[in-house]
């Protein structure tokens, strides 16, 4: 049976492909071929992947990411259809199901909401608990940063609180629309804010939400 993982892997290929290798991303300083690259390094390449939390890796991250930006754009499209090496851990569906549904649905919207024709995808309430049970997992780490507190509410009054502190800023909105918010792209994401006017600038503005 497909899982969600495999279901936006695929989305994501369909997109990169559509759009092309230069189009524009929701990531900074990143074409589509930039991400393309960023996803097959992160489940193929463990040796550089780290450099995005280790700084030490860093330079073997960067060489590694500009070898991929120089392949074929057709072949980095591929590559992430086909998904991982056979003895990654990646191939195993829980470790894919917990790792991935985030990073390719994320991504996936870096792609579409770059564009200048975008329109929100309607999303089952299966997949939305599925990226709720993942954000509440992750709350704390993504938003270990932010100079407010924070606050992630759903419409129906579910919550979970991503950093105590004051004063506090609380979003509502979907579980898509609030990890798109909880991962750095917060003018990107469809949601209500509620909180101190400073405060909310403070997390508008933040560049530490995020991985």
């Amino acid at each position: 049976m497909s899982t969600f993982a495999k279901r936006e892997r695929l989305l994501l290929a369909d997109l990169l492909e559509t759009v092309g290798p230069d189009a524009d991303t929701l990531c900074e300083g990143w074409r589509t071929r930039d991400l393309a690259a960023h996803v097959i390094v992160r489940e193929r390449r463990p040796d550089a992947a780290g450099g995005t939390l280790i700084k030490q890796l860093v330079p073997r991250l960067e060489k590694v990411m500009a070898e991929y930006t120089a392949k074929p754009y057709e072949e980095l499209i591929q590559l992430i259809r086909t998904g991982p090496p056979r003895f990654s851990p990646f191939q195993l569906k829980q470790i894919d199901e917990a790792a991935n549904i985030v990073e390719f649905y994320v991504h996936t919207e870096d792609v579409r909401r770059a564009q200048p024709d975008w329109s929100p995808r309607e999303l089952d309430s299966v997949f939305q608990d599925a990226l709720w049970s993942r954000l509440e997992r992750t709350a704390r780490l993504v938003a270990r940063g932010v100079p407010t507190g924070l606050v992630l509410r759903r419409p129906d009054g579910q919550t979970a609180v991503a950093h105590r502190g004051a004063p506090v800023v609380t979003v509502t909105g979907e579980p898509s629309e609030l990890l798109m918010f909880a991962f750095g792209r917060q003018n990107a994401a469809q949601v209500e804010v509620e909180g101190e006017a400073d405060a909310i600038a403070k997390l508008h503005e933040s560049r530490q939400l995020g991985i």
